[in-house]
């Protein structure tokens, strides 16, 4: 059996009591980074053997995981943060257990766009899930695309560069696109600003900002 299982964005908290079990009974735990992991698991006193499994390895060792499944071996996979393959490693160890055959469960859990699409104060019945925009090449192409959507748009996006996306955003939607910046969500410094894309600008410039970050965008009027 492979387990798909969500961990904390943030709150040490947020993990369901079924993720805690099986993460203590299965044979091994796949994790984005040991020492992350390794942080969770010792708090709620979990000492099951840890392999690393990212997007730098995932390649060579997805397959060679599925076979070891398949012939009986229980895995938990998680990421660093909320529900692995949700801009996190995972797809192709999934697609390999299901080309064998192998049984998967995913756990519900923590995943960051959901409570900031929540707290956006936008409309929330449809939603388009972008995770992260091309940083480089096809960037512009993909907003201009983004920019015709009647859908809210969820984007994942690094402190760094959040005032720039914001402009390029407001360059092909428009200042007045509504739209709100979630930061730390469930941590400690928990923030949400809302306002529109001109006003966002404004208020990051003069506040640079920290943390991980969750951005949602109006989609263009019907």
């Amino acid at each position: 059996m492979l387990y798909i299982v969500p961990t904390p964005v943030g709150n040490l908290e947020d993990i369901t009591l079924r993720a805690l079990r099986i993460l203590k009974e299965v044979d091994l735990i796949l994790a984005e980074d040991t020492r992350t992991s390794s942080v969770l698991l010792k708090h709620y006193d979990v000492h099951t053997p840890l392999k690393s499994h990212h997007k730098f390895n995932e390649h060579e060792t997805s397959d060679e995981m599925a076979v070891r499944i398949a012939a009986g071996m229980s895995v938990a996979l998680i990421s660093d943060a909320g529900t692995p393959c949700i801009s996190d490693p995972g797809f192709l160890l999934v697609r390999a257990c299901v080309e064998k055959g192998v049984e998967i469960q995913c756990l519900p859990g923590a995943t960051a766009f959901v409570p900031a699409l929540v707290d956006s104060g936008l409309p929330n019945d449809r939603f388009y899930f972008e995770g992260f925009l091309p940083q480089k090449k096809g960037r512009q192409t993909r907003i201009k695309q983004l920019a015709e959507l009647t859908h809210t748009m969820i984007i994942y996006e690094s402190p760094f560069r959040l005032v720039k996306t914001l402009e390029q955003l407001a360059e092909f939607m428009g200042n007045n696109r509504r739209a709100s910046v979630s930061r730390e969500i469930s941590k400690l410094h928990e923030d949400t600003q809302r306002g529109t894309l001109e006003e966002l600008i404004v208020h990051f410039k003069q506040t640079p900002p920290k943390g991980e970050i969750v951005l949602i965008v109006e989609g263009i009027k019907d």
